[in-house]
């Protein structure tokens, strides 16, 4: 029975009945699909970075998600956090972001991950 199951599992991938939805992206060929714009404040409980994502695609982005890196004076990465962006963000408009961090020299924002959204048709990009 196991051997069934995954025979038809391998068949349906190869046939392209089950399709994948994380893709793999070089955070540079991002940079034609999204912007962030961002900055650090001062919150009761310390520091937060919040700012907005820019999607510039075709399609509206779902699922996207943040990598925030604590950088040292070197430049080096302290540490790593990751934040949702609340809801989809819309094709040519943007979506509002915040999260709370930890004290650090300085910080990096990037794209870590997004699934396009399928706007009503019969699959995403």
């Amino acid at each position: 029975m196991r051997r069934l199951v995954s025979t038809m599992t391998l068949g349906l991938v190869l046939t392209g009945w089950v399709a994948a939805s994380a893709q793999m992206w070089a955070p540079e060929s991002l940079d034609r699909f999204f912007r962030l714009e961002w900055q650090v404040k001062q919150a009761r409980k310390g520091p937060m970075i919040e700012g907005y994502v820019y999607n510039f695609g075709a399609q509206n982005a779902d699922h996207l998600r943040l990598q925030i890196d604590r950088l040292d004076s070197a430049g080096g990465v302290v540490g790593t956090s990751t934040v949702w962006v609340l809801g989809e963000v819309p094709k040519n408009n943007r979506a509002y972001f915040g999260a709370s961090v930890g004290d650090a020299a300085s910080y990096r924002v990037q794209v870590l991950s997004f699934d396009w959204a399928c706007n009503g048709g019969s699959g995403g990009m």
